[in-house]
């Protein structure tokens, strides 16, 4: 029986954070430190035809100036899509793409002192609408590298067809068609993005080989900056140390490079000294990589008794200024719908093109929460059209366990029957629905999502994450990974798994992570990876130590190392628990027998998907799956949406830490919420955002948040560690469409474009009374 697992446990930095002793990137101060400002365009448009930052230079306080011509080297997250500079050299592409780089005594100086660099512009037409992107090859935002005019404004182009589609929904009994936008959200963390960085000489034989840089960065991919940084900086990744502090939020907003981690690096090497750069609130805005904005076309074929035959759908991305993680959006905006439901035929096309707006990337549920919303909205059309229960049609659809998807997807195991189950029970479904007061319904929607990615981001065979641990005779348990945890408890995680394999108690195991120079590689906090590739590789180096603290403890007692258990502090027998020992002691016997107890394991990839171009994104070793029903309330007066509740049962394998379990689904939920009913990033026809700060982009606050049930189901993964899966993404899915389809349980009316606005409710009311209006007959004929 486990005693640390599955008891509910608090984090293990949560009393740091909650009393203010976290130490997060913007709280240090380092001896001579200079403060760095960006200077960013005001066009979102506009080649730069000059640059004279002489004034800046001659600045009292200044100790040093950065332009875009002094890091030439292209970078991003993707190696196939490197399109980004630290600093713009040869144009300008949204308002807010950086230009230069000042470092000085304190951040006043540096305002200042960037407002006295002076650009010579040639402001070029903007392309803001991203179909006017799709259509225009005379206007090129990424000139550069279609110097044919072949590729336009085209970031990525995907199509993919599984069997005869069209020909499966031209037989269906019943088909719905359809078109839905969704807008494009932001992630709005707590803590802005910060780095600080330190440059030190130092001796070595090759001269291109001396000095050491230090980088302190609020990234969740420390060892992804860590590669970009030494190729655009021209250094051995060797020469470069990244460490990742208390973070404070990100849910994907930190999941690449950004400039101010190359130029608060580079302004260091040039001054000597260490050099920090804060982003006020509004340059998170623009420096985004938020929620793509999507337009929708989907098409889905139907039998009379609701089994599906075929799904199409045509999608147009607003991917921004550069390619981030657009690549792989394209490919997840279909990839990943072909479950929970079984697709006998499918197919998709997704087009990201850039457009001058900030670079859109990945946010929590990334590229497959839009696509998630258009379909769930159409299986509630075509369950009306059926005459079926919506629950019922999902139910009637399920695709299985240990089976593959249309797409070539492995789906080991799968609960999400027993969440319907759940959801249906705890929301009063079949007493409830449809038979509510107008004005008052019940919504539902389900969904699928990846627990980790199979591939890395660059090609390679080695470990996607690895765990070191040591075990000293004090009894003190170290473990060393380079996971980031980003607010969603892999540091706490590290710990349970330590404790419940080595019987220690839980104060006992000390965690220290994402250090490039301390830890050994994990890839990062994206793609919901952390339990289930972090955890498998902390329960490898585990039971490698397990195993000679049983053959020290066992030769002891003159046992087999199978009758040996280690749990609660204690080394027992586990033929008769009142012989025992304190585990010190145990692992003192160890380290006598074997010398320093050392371990390391590993995650490594699994070969999956799908064989085909493509067929490898959205390939995972497993994949969790959520149902939703949300209540919401609707005034038909003033067009206002209240989510009353939603209940949200999600399938997460086993859970390890509880209280962890229910704060990722109940946090997913809301941030699904939001998006449902508030947010929005949008800007004005100049490129200006409209609402960058946190004062105008409406996110709910306690006040309007809905009641949030989190139900855990637990499938029992045969590849996950205990059998866990994903918490962190998934069970934001399907908050949006279940909203959207409770809407329409209340009053009857189909909103098809995110957020759902008072003034979209009230339109969509307005038709709704027009097409129940009695049409006049005609006039009476006087004789």
């Amino acid at each position: 029986m486990s005693h640390v697992l599955g008891r509910r446990l608090r984090k293990i930095e949560g009393s740091a954070k909650a009393t203010g002793k976290a130490i997060y990137a913007d709280d240090l101060q380092l001896p001579g430190m200079l403060h760095a400002k960006i200077l960013r365009s005001p066009h979102a448009h506009a080649r730069i035809k000059s640059i004279d930052t002489r004034a800046a230079e001659a600045m009292s306080g200044v100790r040093g100036v950065l332009v875009g011509a002094e890091l030439p080297i292209r970078y991003g997250i993707i190696p196939w899509t490197q399109d980004e500079q630290a600093l713009a050299a040869d144009k300008a592409r949204y308002v807010g793409d950086g230009i230069a780089a000042v470092a000085a005594l304190d951040e006043d100086t540096a305002n200042q002192a960037i407002r006295q660099i002076k650009v010579e512009w040639e402001v070029l037409d903007a392309l803001l609408d991203p179909f006017e992107a799709l259509r225009r090859r005379d206007l090129v935002i990424h000139d550069w590298n279609d110097k044919q005019g072949k590729k336009g404004n085209v970031s990525k182009h995907v199509e993919l067809e599984f069997g005869e589609v069209d020909q499966a929904i031209e037989g269906a009994d019943v088909s719905v068609e359809g078109e839905y936008f969704f807008e494009g959200t932001t992630h709005a963390p707590i803590e802005p993005h910060c780095a600080v960085a330190t440059w030190e000489e130092t001796p070595s034989d090759d001269p291109e080989a001396r000095g050491k840089l230090t980088l302190w960065s609020s990234t969740q991919v420390p060892h992804y900056l860590h590669r970009e940084l030494a190729r655009v900086l021209g250094l051995a990744q060797s020469q470069i140390r990244v460490i990742q502090p208390a973070l404070g939020g990100a849910f994907g907003g930190k999941s690449e490079p950004f400039d101010l981690e190359f130029v608060v690096s580079k302004l260091a090497m040039k001054t000597g000294r260490p050099v920090k750069l804060l982003y006020t609130r509004e340059e998170v805005f623009y420096s985004h990589r938020g929620r793509h904005p999507m337009w929708m076309k989907f098409k889905t074929g139907a039998t009379k008794d609701g089994k599906l035959t075929g799904v199409r759908s045509k999608i147009l991305i607003d991917g921004g200024a550069y390619s981030s993680f657009g690549l792989v959006t394209s490919y997840y905006a279909g990839q990943l719908l072909t479950g929970p439901y079984h697709f006998p035929t499918y197919a998709f096309e997704a087009t990201r093109v850039y457009t001058n707006k900030p670079c859109c990337g990945p946010k929590r549920g990334h590229g497959s929460v839009q696509p998630r919303f258009a379909f769930e909205v159409q299986l509630d059309e075509l369950a009306e059209k059926l005459a079926l229960d919506p629950l019922e049609l999902r139910r009637r659809n399920f695709i299985g366990e240990q089976v593959q998807t249309v797409n070539g997807q492995l789906i080991t195991s799968n609960g999400f029957l027993e969440c319907l189950r759940l959801v249906e029970e705890a929301s009063g479904w079949k007493e409830r629905h449809g038979k509510m007061p107008r004005g008052r319904g019940l919504g539902v929607a389900g969904s699928m999502y990846i627990s980790g990615t199979a591939y890395p981001i660059y090609p390679n065979e080695m470990p996607q994450s690895a765990v070191m641990i040591r075990i000293d005779r004090s009894g003190v348990i170290a473990v060393h990974c380079g996971a980031s945890d980003i607010g969603q408890g892999s540091d706490s995680m590290l710990r349970y798994i330590a404790a419940e394999e080595l019987g220690a108690p839980l104060d006992a195991v000390r965690v220290f992570s994402s250090d490039t120079d301390l830890t050994p590689v994990d890839l990062g906090a994206y793609s919901s990876r952390g339990t289930f590739m972090v955890g498998n590789a902390a329960i490898e180096a585990c039971q490698r130590l397990k195993a000679q603290i049983q053959e020290a403890v066992a030769e002891k007692w003159g046992c087999s190392p199978k009758e040996v258990g280690l749990a609660g502090g204690l080394a027992l027998s586990l033929r008769d628990t009142a012989q025992n020992l304190p585990i010190q002691e145990a692992y003192q016997l160890a380290e006598a027998k074997f010398g320093s107890l050392a371990a390391t394991g590993s995650y490594r990839t699994e070969k999956l998907g799908g064989d085909y171009r493509g067929g490898t994104i959205g390939a995972s070793p497993a994949y969790s799956f959520t149902a939703h029903v949300a209540e919401v309330s609707v005034d038909e007066e003033t067009g206002v949406i209240t989510c009353e509740k939603i209940w949200i049962a999600h399938d997460c394998g086993k859970a390890l830490a509880p209280v962890l379990v229910e704060g990722q689904i109940e946090g997913s939920a809301y941030m699904g919420a939001a998006e449902a009913l508030m947010e929005v990033h949008d800007f004005h026809e100049t490129g200006l955002h409209r609402a960058p700060s946190l004062l105008d982009y409406k996110i709910p606050t306690s006040m309007d948040t809905p009641e949030l049930q989190a139900l855990i189901v637990e499938s029992g993964d045969p590849k996950g560690p205990y059998g866990a899966k994903e918490a962190g993404e998934g069970p934001l899915h399907p908050a949006i469409p279940a909203i959207a389809n409770a809407v329409y349980d209340a009053v009857g009316i189909r909103l098809r474009k995110t957020p759902f606005s008072p003034a979209r409710v009230l339109e969509a009311l307005r038709k709704q009374r027009e097409e129940r209006a009695p049409v006049p007959g005609p006039a009476p004929v006087r004789v």
